[in-house]
């Protein structure tokens, strides 16, 4: 999600449409899907020691492992979308994809801490702290662009 929000924020500096975001946006995410599942795959079969498994086994097992990738920058990629078929504005657009982003990330945190500990407060740290990435890109975008 902070390659996304780093994306948005690079290409709308550069570009003049949310379309245009949005080429980079989801180019640079397919990029990292495909990256990450070849790391999973390699680093499964590495694992696999006697085990008789092929590619396919790999790159299936890279894929449900980096699937939530795809799906959670989906959310922001719609939300450039509707910029680009002109339901919103090029610029509400932007700033929503970046907002969900940040909340995006913030759910993150939430879950991963959750999973980790039965403790309400670190779960709200980890909250916190994961929306601020997200934050300090939008911070930065505000600062560059205004």
């Amino acid at each position: 999600m902070i390659v996304v929000a780093g994306m948005i924020v690079v290409s709308r500096d550069l570009t003049a449409s949310s379309g245009d975001a949005l080429v980079s946006v989801v180019a640079t995410l397919l990029v990292f899907f495909a990256a990450h599942v070849y790391a999973m795959a390699v680093s499964w079969l590495a694992r696999q020691s006697g085990a008789d498994h092929g590619v396919f086994d790999a790159v299936r097992h890279g894929v449900r492992h980096s699937i939530g990738m795809l799906v959670l920058g989906a959310v922001p990629v719609v939300m450039l979308a509707l910029g680009v078929i002109g339901v919103l504005p090029d610029t509400n657009a932007v700033w929503l994809a970046l907002g969900a982003d940040v909340v995006l990330l913030g759910l993150l945190g939430w879950f991963i801490a959750a999973i980790r500990t039965p403790v309400l407060w670190r779960r709200v740290v980890s909250t916190l702290v994961t929306a601020a990435f997200g934050g300090a890109l939008i911070l930065l975008k505000a600062l560059v662009h205004h």
